[in-house]
């Protein structure tokens, strides 16, 4: 519980060659004081782009124990805005005449690793950009020995073995599945083709030519004194690594710096990358497709402008980051909470688009009957964490989970293997492997995901 009542802060930069022109608006701001007041987002710090003018805003604080305010040089963890980056990076070998789109992943993996097939048909690497290779948002053998930082201990070895053993569930390009395993294996696959690491062939190919030194993989001594600390649910949780899957969301950066990104994305400079940032920003899946996709970024049609946008989340962060299409107007959303600022940045750049307070929305959800036969499967002992064990069982119709030290609470049905709590904004989903046994459950509670494998 929180002790006192930190002040909210607001503190306006301005970069331009002429007077600054553009302001945020006062309802963004309201909503931002309410945010920070409640602790909601310890702070926030918003890049907002206007044809040549740059302002950034910032609000509250670093951290709650402290009342150092955040500001436009504050480090983030930005999660999957790096997507954006691994697009470019495949979208600049293509550009140059090094690799094609329509390339089979196969032709890049190592001797003895065979991607799957189905039907006749191989996954190609735009399939891993757009989210379109039939891969899982996560890959089964995903096993933190660290929930708090779950992608730290994942290996080389574990990603190939995945990619060895998956059986495809559908077509090869017929789905729109979002997928961190694909588009990590993507950066991955980039960077040992350049017999580099991600960050190296990330630096190399994006930070440094557009400016960028605070963005990086690995904190460097500067970030890391710069660094908010990150919060879900009010209570501070670690940062995350992701030495493998670094292209699916292990960059850090701040506001100046993904700035310079979105300007150079938009064409404001017209760097040597444009016309691979433009091919990134092209729809890569079929005219009618929802939703429509490019090499990472993500294009929508508002009002008849064509925005491009991609957002990002880790345990204790979450970021937005967007433009017009016409390149009028950009913007970055930064925020060290696992409460989205999605609506934030969205509004930016378009008024039609409300914004919010940041609290959830009271959803009633539905519950669907599921056959005892069925329930039956889920129960047993799930490992969330060493010593942390999530126990499921079942009274007639009703299944019930509890958490070590925890109640023993009731769990309802939204699908045959999805399960919501309504004690606690809480979701669980359980996991079937090759031969149809429940192997695992993947906790969802504040914008965090704990899988836990069924021990018992």
């Amino acid at each position: 519980m929180l002790t006192k009542i930190l002040p909210f802060i607001l503190a306006v930069a301005c970069y331009s060659n002429a007077s600054c022109q553009s302001d945020l608006p006062q309802d963004v701001k309201d909503k931002i004081k309410l945010r920070v007041d409640n602790h909601t987002n310890p702070g926030i710090v918003i890049g907002l782009i206007n044809g040549d003018d740059v302002r950034f805003y910032s609000f509250g604080v670093k951290s709650l124990t402290t009342t150092d305010p955040v500001n436009e040089h504050t480090i983030f963890e930005i999660g999957s805005i790096s997507k954006t980056f691994t697009g470019i990076l495949l979208a600049n070998e293509v550009v140059n005449g090094k690799i094609k789109l329509d390339d089979p992943l196969q032709k890049y993996l190592p001797t003895g690793v065979t991607a799957p097939t189905r039907n006749g048909e191989v996954i190609r690497l735009v399939n891993l950009s757009n989210h379109t290779s039939s891969f899982p948002r996560l890959p089964d053998n995903f096993t933190p020995a660290n929930p708090a930082n779950p992608y730290a201990d994942y290996t080389e070895k574990q990603l190939y073995d995945f990619l060895k053993g998956y059986t495809l569930p559908r077509d090869i390009g017929s789905q729109y599945e979002y997928s961190n395993y694909a588009v990590g294996l993507l950066g991955h696959i980039l960077a040992t083709q350049k017999k580099t690491t991600y960050e190296k062939l990330m630096v190399d190919v994006i930070a440094t030519p557009l400016g960028m030194a605070n963005t990086r993989v690995t904190l460097t001594p500067s970030m890391k004194k710069n660094l908010a600390q990150g919060y879900s649910e009010g209570v501070a949780v670690e940062n995350w690594d992701l030495p493998i899957l670094a292209g699916a969301g292990g960059i850090r950066s701040d506001a100046v710096d993904m700035v310079r990104y979105i300007r150079a994305n938009m064409g404001q400079g017209k760097s040597k990358l444009y016309s691979a940032m433009q091919l990134a920003q092209t729809n890569t899946r079929p005219a009618d497709a929802a939703p429509q996709v490019g090499l990472g970024w993500h294009i929508a049609n508002v009002n008849g402008v064509e925005i491009i946008t991609h957002s990002g989340g880790t345990g204790g962060y979450r970021t937005f980051s967007g433009f017009q299409k016409n390149g009028k107007k950009g913007v970055v959303v930064l925020t060290n909470s696992a409460i989205g600022v999605d609506d934030i940045g969205l509004h930016l750049l378009d008024t039609n688009i409300p914004v919010t307070d940041g609290k959830p929305p009271v959803i009633e959800t539905a519950e669907i009957p599921v056959d005892i036969a069925v329930l039956e499967t889920y129960i047993g002992q799930y490992e969330l964490a060493p010593g942390f064990i999530l126990t499921v069982t079942r009274e007639e119709k009703q299944l019930f989970a509890q958490a070590t030290g925890q109640g023993n609470f009731p769990i309802f049905a939204r699908a045959q293997n999805v399960f919501f709590y309504k004690v606690v904004e809480a979701q669980l989903t359980f996991h079937q492997n090759a031969s149809g046994a429940i192997e695992s459950v993947t906790l969802h509670q504040g914008g965090r995901e704990i899988i836990g494998k069924k021990v018992k």
